[in-house]
């Protein structure tokens, strides 16, 4: 999970969210009324699933996980536990449907003092509460919000942190090759190993790899003084 910049909402779809919104509190309406309006409202749904993928890291990324497409729109606090929330834009997430469906469901703890548990990606930095294991692929708990978060999207199980584990050892890889493109003088084949670090899934590691490079020891941790040398790059700052 990495930090993802919400985008500003077009007018007429701010009205539209914003309406709707106004509907349901008219209303009364209960879970049970929002979604079957949520269901209703095709074209808000459309639009609003175009404009998270526009967010999203790597090709439509799953934004919690980072690994399948996103296909599903995932509202962050429940409409089971806040049916107003519905059309509610910072509610709305671009997600997998295994995150969606058979992880979060209608999961939204909260701290003693009420305060919600999952860390929002586009409200907060990941990394405050997260510590990517980059050699394993497992998420380390930095706070209470951290263990909650790998819990209830299941940031550990095995197929994610498998994942991540062969990523870092492409990443590496293409990081190599592009720096040995640049150095040769080949900007145009090292352009295209940009894009494709851009659009890979497991964005995670990338992002890890950029952030881990300047404590001691990195260029053990993240493979040997070349890769380290090659992610100076301020190109390579997709997320920054």
């Amino acid at each position: 999970m990495i930090r993802i910049r919400r985008a500003k909402l077009p007018e007429p779809l701010r009205h539209q969210l914003a309406r709707k919104t106004e509907e349901l509190r008219a209303s009364e309406a209960g879970p049970g009324e929002a979604r079957n309006e949520w269901k209703r409202a095709e074209n808000v749904r459309r639009s609003v699933r175009e404009l998270l993928a526009t967010m999203a890291t790597g090709i439509k990324r799953c934004m919690y996980c980072g690994d399948n497409q996103g296909d599903a729109i995932d509202h962050f606090e429940p409409i089971a536990q806040a049916p107003l929330r519905t059309f509610d834009w910072h509610n709305h997430f671009l997600a997998c449907s295994h995150c969606n469906s058979h992880q979060k469901r209608d999961l939204f703890p909260r701290a003693a003092n009420g305060t919600p548990l999952l860390i929002d990606p586009t409200a907060e930095d990941p990394y405050e509460h997260l510590r990517l294991l980059l050699s394993i692929g497992e998420y380390e708990a930095l706070s209470e919000q951290g263990e909650a978060t790998i819990k209830v999207f299941g940031l550990n199980r095995t197929v994610l942190t498998r994942g991540r584990a062969v990523a870092f050892i492409t990443m590496r890889s293409l990081l190599r090759d592009r720096q040995r493109l640049v150095q040769e003088g080949n900007p145009t084949e090292a352009a295209e190993i940009t894009e494709s670090l851009r659009f890979q899934p497991f964005a995670d590691v990338l992002s890890a790899m950029l952030r881990y490079r300047h404590l001691p020891g990195a260029a053990v941790v993240l493979g040997g003084p070349d890769v380290l040398e090659a992610l100076d790059d301020p190109e390579l700052d997709f997320w920054s």
